[in-house]
């Protein structure tokens, strides 16, 4: 694992990843290859949304937002290692209020009926700090139809305007919490649950384990501690020790 660098403040600006190595690219995204192949393995019982329904969600977001001002989004998971936009900038940031937390069961994606997963959300109460891309104004509506097409089909999150701070100061971000609603949140569950299905979760995009390493790895090298994950990466530990 990456060695957490103790210099790392909010202070800083970072790299953005061009994650081209992953699943989840620009190209696929913007042709919809990447929704046909999950819609082509839903399983029964799990519902995606319309393309009605999301234009509606994004609509009502952008209707909240001055269309010449540029946009920020804050990434907690998969969006800090992969987030496949065209980002002007990348800070280290903290949301005041929320929490990153393993808390949705995963049926598709990163888990299967057969081996279900289980991938973050944010959830509410606490505080977390993740990474900040600010979107120029000109590219807003088109790297934010991308990133519906990304978070925002199965229903699991909601779009949801943030207070964040960074080396700014304070301001105003768009992120994706969990939908408490959603029959899939496992918020309740006890940790060891969660642990073991972190450890056997498999789909079509790979494993949910795979997915868990990967944040942890970049926590770890953006210098960003997370008590909640390094209790459930114990977790983990010790259910792979008792799988031995």
């Amino acid at each position: 694992m990456a060695q957490a660098n103790p210099q790392l403040r909010l202070t800083d600006n970072i790299p953005i990843p061009l994650g081209t190595e992953h699943l989840f690219t620009r190209e696929r995204l913007a042709a919809g290859s990447m929704i046909e192949s999950l819609k082509a393995n839903l399983p029964a019982g799990v519902r995606i949304r319309s393309d009605a329904e999301m234009d509606g969600t994004l609509r009502a977001v952008l209707g909240d937002h001055d269309p010449d001002m540029d946009l920020h989004i804050f990434g907690y998971g998969s969006l800090m290692w992969n987030p496949a936009m065209d980002a002007a900038h990348a800070s280290i940031a903290r949301v005041q209020g929320w929490h990153r937390r393993f808390c949705l069961r995963s049926l598709l994606g990163r888990g299967s009926p057969q081996e279900p997963g289980a991938m973050l959300g944010l959830d509410r109460g606490g505080a977390c700090q993740g990474v900040l891309f600010r979107i120029e104004a000109a590219k807003v509506s088109t790297e934010l139809r991308l990133l519906w097409r990304r978070e925002m089909f199965t229903g699991s999150y909601d779009a949801r305007w943030v207070p964040a701070e960074n080396r700014a100061g304070a301001l105003r971000a768009l992120t994706f919490v969990v939908n408490r609603q959603h029959e899939r949140y496992i918020g309740g569950h006890p940790i060891h649950d969660v642990a073991q299905l972190i450890r056997t979760g498999k789909g079509t995009l790979g494993t949910s384990r795979a997915y868990f390493e990967a944040t942890v790895e970049t926590l770890a090298r953006l210098g960003i501690r997370d008590a909640g994950m390094e209790r459930l990466r114990a977790a983990i530990l010790r259910e792979d020790f008792g799988a031995t």
